[in-house]
């Protein structure tokens, strides 16, 4: 499934080499290619980000983020908001949406809202953001985060994992969150495992009846499941709750090409948001470092319709996320 391909990119919907056909014709048909899965941390973090996780009781993060493979190569690396930048230029993103972490202390949460808060003030036409919240904030304190954030221009909440940070579907203060997320508009990204997938270190099983429970317990709260929800719609029956979503964040390492069509084929497009899960390195057989422009090309090659295309890879998140 993997190959090398020429990197010459335009900005904007055509990336790879593949051209909007209507270009020419009306250019108003430009389509943005939004990534509605990022992630990006601090300085603080980046500088040391072993020490960062074991000085500030941050292991499950740690085990996930800084680890490498057998043969010496970081999973993913840790690039400052401009580095990001330049790979979005070389891909064809117009947009990313910055998503926070399931931290295991609320303190990790606020610093990084407040480094969201600055990224998106300083690239406002380029960067979105959801705020990371913990439930050891209190009900009263992960409102009023809730609440802060929202006023600094963070317009979502996730990447959330109760699963990993060991707290109850029923605990009170998630509840509370996912509740005021939902009267506020602000969609909730959640972590999800494929119950089938192999092995490795940090991973958390996440069962799929979970999201549906949550789903159906908050109907006005907008869910997107992650990592193409664990295959959640091809291992379980319509109906599903009409308030989930789903993005493609990490594909190619959980996943062949074909399941672009296949997914598809069973959940309408306009369920789904194009999201790579950078800085992680998609294609670790080809590239040392993390290249998001590879799997802009995958999703071009997965012969979804034209107009199937536009909706993964920019319409639905922005109308889904008002961006």
């Amino acid at each position: 499934m993997l190959f090398e391909f020429e990197e010459t990119f335009e900005h904007g919907f055509s990336a790879c080499g593949i051209e909007n056909e209507n270009k020419n014709e009306n250019e108003n048909d430009f389509m943005p290619l939004i990534d509605a899965h990022i992630h990006l941390y601090p300085e603080v973090v980046n500088r040391d980000p072993v020490a960062w996780g074991a000085a500030h009781d941050e292991p499950h993060w740690a085990t996930l983020c800084t680890r490498k493979r057998k043969n010496g190569q970081a999973v993913q690396v840790f690039p400052d908001v401009d580095e990001l930048l330049l790979s979005m230029d070389a891909a064809g993103v117009t947009r990313a949406v910055l998503l926070g972490w399931y931290w295991e202390r609320p303190e990790s949460c606020v610093l990084q809202n407040r480094f969201y808060a600055e990224c998106i003030r300083q690239h406002p036409d380029r960067l979105s953001a959801f705020a990371a919240i913990h439930p050891g904030f209190g009900e009263r304190g992960a409102l009023l985060e809730l609440g802060k954030v929202r006023d600094l221009g963070l317009i979502g909440v996730g990447e959330m994992s109760p699963h990993s940070q060991g707290v109850s579907l029923a605990d009170p203060v998630l509840q509370a969150v996912l509740a005021q997320a939902g009267r506020w508009g602000m969609p909730v990204n959640m972590h999800v495992t494929d119950p089938a997938s192999r092995d490795f270190p940090g991973k958390v099983t996440t069962p799929l009846q979970d999201f549906i429970t949550l789903a159906n317990r908050h109907p006005q709260t907008t869910f997107i499941l992650a990592h193409w929800g664990g295959l959640l719609p091809l291992v379980r029956e319509a109906p599903w709750p009409d308030n989930i979503y789903y993005d493609t964040a990490a594909s190619p390492l959980l996943y062949p090409q074909s399941i672009w069509r296949k997914f598809c084929t069973k959940v309408p497009t306009d369920r789904v948001l194009f999201g790579s899960d950078y800085p992680l390195n998609l294609y670790p057989n080809i590239d040392p470092l993390p290249n998001m422009a590879r799997l802009v090309a995958e999703v071009h090659r997965s012969e979804l319709a034209a107009a199937d295309l536009k909706l993964v890879v920019g319409a639905n998140a922005t109308k889904l996320l008002a961006i």
